[in-house]
C-alpha cells in the first residue's frame, strides 16, 4: 500500500478529473456535454493512512510486537524496576546508555515501555537508517525518526509524545568490550537543551545486559569507509556463527531500572538556554546513570542470568 507523504495535499476530483464546465464530463462524441455518472461513495477508511507525520504506522508496530516478544520475553529476559517514573501522559525524553555492536537496547527499551505501559516511544537515531533503501522505510514504520532538534521538539511539545535518544551517540556502541559499562561523554548536552526548550522532564534509564549482546572486538576502517558507516564491527557473535552472527546477539539477561525524572527550573521556549548551565546538567545526569550502572553489575550474579 502506498502512503500518502505527511504533510502534502490530497489530491482532489477537480484535479485529476477532465471536466467540462458546471463539473460535466466532455464527450468529443456528443454535441452537448454528459451528465458526470455519480461515483460511489467511498469508504471514509480506505483513504485513511494509519501512518503518523514521522512515518510509524501501528499496523507495523503490532506486527513488529507480536514478532519481538518472544526475543524480549524469552531471550533477552527483560525485567524493569522504576517505571513508575514514566509519565502515562506527557511529553518526556528518555535517555539510556548504549552498547553492542549493533546496539540491542533501543528495541527492548521501546518494546518494553509499549507493553507494560501502553505508551509508544519514539526512537531517535542518527540518519543514517534513513538512506538505507528497505531498512529506512521499516525503521520509520516501527517508531524510528531522525535526531533533530527540530523534531524532538514537535513530538514532546507539540505532540507529548515519548522520546528516546542516547546521548553517547555512536560512541557507545563503538566502544570495545574492554571497555564496557563505562559511559561515555554525554556530547554537548543538546538533550538537555531540547528537554528546556520543550518543557519536559529527562527520565534516564540505567541499562544493564546490552554490553554481552554483541562484543566489538575490533573496529574495520576500510569496512566503515566502504559502507559509509561510523564504524564497522568485528564482534565475538561473528568469530562463532560467521556471517549469522552479525544478526544473532548472544542471550544475555536485561535490566533496566528507570531512575527519577529530572526536572530543569527554566521557562520553555527560549531561544538559548545557558551553555554551561547545559552542560552542567548533561554530567550530572551522565554521572547518575554510570553510578546506577555500576550499582546495578555490583549486584549482578551471571551475564545469563542476572
Amino acid at each position: 500500500m502506498a502512503d500518502r507523504v505527511p504533510g502534502a495535499p490530497e489530491a482532489s476530483p477537480s484535479t485529476i478529473d477532465l471536466t467540462g464546465s458546471n463539473g460535466a464530463t466532455a464527450d468529443a462524441g456528443a454535441l452537448v456535454p454528459l451528465p458526470r455518472e455519480p461515483e460511489p461513495e467511498r469508504d471514509a477508511d480506505l483513504r485513511r493512512s494509519d501512518v503518523d507525520n514521522w512515518g510509524r504506522s501501528e499496523r507495523m508496530r503490532q506486527l513488529a510486537r507480536s514478532i519481538y516478544d518472544p526475543v524480549y520475553t524469552k531471550w533477552f529476559r527483560a525485567e524493569w524496576e522504576g517505571l513508575e517514573h514514566i509519565p502515562r501522559r506527557g511529553g518526556a525524553l528518555l535517555i539510556a546508555n548504549h552498547a553492542g555492536a549493533i546496539p540491542s537496547d533501543a528495541p527492548v527499551i521501546m518494546h518494553g515501555i509499549e507493553k507494560e505501559l501502553g505508551r509508544p516511544v519514539y526512537g531517535m537515531a542518527e540518519n543514517l537508517f534513513r538512506a538505507v533503501p528497505v531498512i529506512g522505510t521499516l525503521w520509520a514504520r516501527g517508531g524510528g525518526m531522525a535526531a533533530h532538534p527540530d523534531n524532538a521538539y514537535r513530538v514532546l511539545h507539540d505532540e507529548q509524545q515519548l522520546a528516546l535518544v542516547f546521548p553517547e551517540g555512536t560512541k557507545g556502541p563503538g566502544k570495545h568490550y574492554r571497555d564496557r559499562y563505562r559511559l561515555r561523554r554525554f556530547g554537548r548536552g543538546g538533550f538537555v537543551a531540547i528537554a528546556m526548550r520543550a518543557g519536559v522532564p529527562v527520565i534516564p534509564v540505567a541499562v544493564v545486559g546490552s554490553e554481552e549482546t554483541m562484543p566489538l572486538i575490533y573496529r574495520s576502517a576500510r569496512g566503515a569507509k566502504l559502507l559509509n558507516v561510523p564504524y564497522f564491527p568485528v564482534t565475538a557473535n561473528m568469530m562463532l556463527l560467521g556471517p549469522l552472527g552479525l544478526l544473532t546477539p548472544f542471550p544475555a539477561k536485561f535490566r533496566l531500572r528507570v531512575l527519577p525524572p529530572v526536572h530543569f527550573d527554566v521557562a520553555p521556549d527560549q531561544e538559548r538556554y545557558s551553555r554551561s548551565r547545559v552542560m552542567e546538567e548533561a554530567e550530572r545526569i551522565r554521572e547518575q546513570m554510570q553510578q546506577a550502572v555500576f550499582d546495578m553489575l555490583r549486584a549482578r550474579r551471571s551475564v545469563w542470568f542476572g
